[in-house]
């Protein structure tokens, strides 16, 4: 069974790239805006992903399978219905768009490419490294999930 290449919770990865933004946003001179209706769409952004990790978590908790991100070679169940219809990582996508509420609140235009750099980190480093344990563990099941559903959105 392979394991991840780094050992770095995506909890922690998605506080990096927060903190990130925030410390871009507070030191470089370009980039700030604003515009109508930005805090409405901040709010939408945070709700969306409030409610797609909750509903990804308890599909989960339902399946009795295991959250844990750090031993995919834990799960014992494939899940592939409700949320899982529309996205393979609910919850690395509820993660991405928390940081996109948190870049629309700092207000700085570059913290995007601090979101895209998440969404590259996350697919090289977390979400192959999953894929290959679940193709291991699941076989043509999870290949044939993988063509029907798209990664992020």
């Amino acid at each position: 069974m392979k394991t991840l290449e780094l050992r770095l919770p995506p909890a922690l990865v998605f506080l990096a790239f927060a903190g990130a933004m925030y410390l871009l946003a507070a030191w470089l001179p370009a980039g700030e805006f604003d515009f109508f209706g930005r805090r409405w769409l901040i709010y939408a952004l945070g709700g969306a992903g409030i409610v797609i990790l909750a509903v990804a978590i308890l599909q989960f908790v339902f399946s009795r399978t295991t959250t844990d991100p750090m031993h995919p070679q834990k799960v014992n169940r494939l899940v592939t219905s409700g949320i899982y219809n529309y996205t393979r990582n609910p919850m690395y996508l509820a993660m991405l768009l928390f940081l996109l509420a948190w870049g629309l609140q700092l207000g700085n235009a570059f913290n995007t490419l601090l979101a895209a750099g998440f969404v590259a980190y996350m697919n090289r480093f977390q979400i192959l490294p999953e894929e290959r344990v679940l193709l291991d563990r699941f076989g043509a099941p999870y290949r044939q999930y993988c063509k029907l559903v798209r990664r992020w959105f």
